[in-house]
């Protein structure tokens, strides 16, 4: 069965991909098809917002199930900041290096045992017969005071979860404790009932 991932992010594609792949669907993007995919203005207050924006204008683009994801780190002692603008948080364009910096210096001081927060990233699927779903998934964990290894991307560098830092774990072991790879299989199980 097609499904249309609706992201530009190749990272967050090649993770639909590996969870997806294996049961049954193929799997297409914005690369399998010749025209420009549109600029979705996030305008949502949650991540679910987002999320079920971004789906709508797949399903619109391609007439095909779609599928996107919205998602972001959200610190404790940051009041969940920066939450649903996680992607651009140190401003436009979008910079992983430049956001998790700012996040450090913003945590700059602050010890060990404040530096708790959660990835969070919510599912939506659109259906081409209107109906609409999302889930979401959570990956609670610890903020370091510096970044260490090259693996992943965004926060990962700085994000220590329950199998250690993201970016120095395989993407196997990622899969299986991050906020997409939960929120994944949650939204495998939705699907099955909606199909």
């Amino acid at each position: 069965m097609k499904i249309f991932i609706a992201t530009k992010n190749l990272n967050k594609l090649k993770e639909f991909n590996r969870i997806l792949t294996p049961l049954g669907f193929e799997v297409l993007s914005i690369r399998d098809f010749e025209k420009e995919f549109p600029e979705v203005e996030e305008t949502g207050t949650t991540f679910a917002e987002n999320a079920l924006l971004k789906a709508r204008a797949g399903l619109e683009f391609t007439g095909l199930i779609s599928v996107s994801d919205d998602s972001g780190i959200c610190v404790d002692y940051l009041g969940g900041r920066p939450g649903i603008y996680s992607a651009r948080y140190a401003g436009e364009p979008c910079d992983d290096l430049k956001n998790l910096y700012k996040l450090l210096e913003e945590l700059e001081g602050v010890p060990y045992e404040k530096r708790t927060g959660k990835y969070v990233s919510t599912i939506a699927c659109v259906f081409p017969d209107g109906r609409e779903v999302t889930v979401s998934g959570e990956c609670h964990g610890l903020i370091a005071e510096y970044p260490e290894g090259n693996g992943g991307f965004g926060y990962d560098p700085i994000f220590i979860s329950e199998k250690g830092r993201v970016s120095l774990i395989t993407p196997e072991e990622k899969d299986e404790i991050s906020h997409r790879g939960k929120a994944l299989r949650l939204f495998s199980e939705e699907l099955k009932k909606y199909l």
